[in-house]
């Protein structure tokens, strides 16, 4: 499965999963770490852990072993590192403060209903 597939995969189940601002950043032409990014924000801590184990499941679904697992929900930021594929979950206060759609503004940006 190609990375854009993992990523919009990954994209869908969060969305289905009721996290908001679902956002895919193509950035293989500007990262050599990755390919894409899948930005989601979780309305309370509980749902972002529940968000991450859903990404979790996927990669292990996938046969892809995550390079790590970074943050807590408490913390507001949690990052699953899926090697081609990246997935931060954010709550909406942690992502307004890291704007990372601002630093990658220059990548297609796929934003997921």
């Amino acid at each position: 499965m190609e990375s854009r597939e993992i990523a919009q995969k990954i994209a869908d189940t969060l969305s289905n999963k009721k996290a908001s601002e679902v956002v895919m950043i193509d950035i293989a032409e500007k990262s050599s770490f990755a390919d894409f990014f899948v930005l989601a924000t979780a309305g309370s801590e509980r749902q972002m852990g529940t968000l991450a184990e859903e990404v979790e499941d996927i990669f292990e679904e996938l046969g892809i072993e995550p390079k790590s697992k970074d943050g807590r929900p408490e913390t507001g930021w949690i990052l699953v590192d899926g090697g081609d594929v990246i997935v931060n979950l954010f709550t909406e206060e942690t992502r307004d403060k890291y704007t990372l759609e601002k630093i990658w503004n220059d990548c297609e940006s796929i934003r997921v209903e």
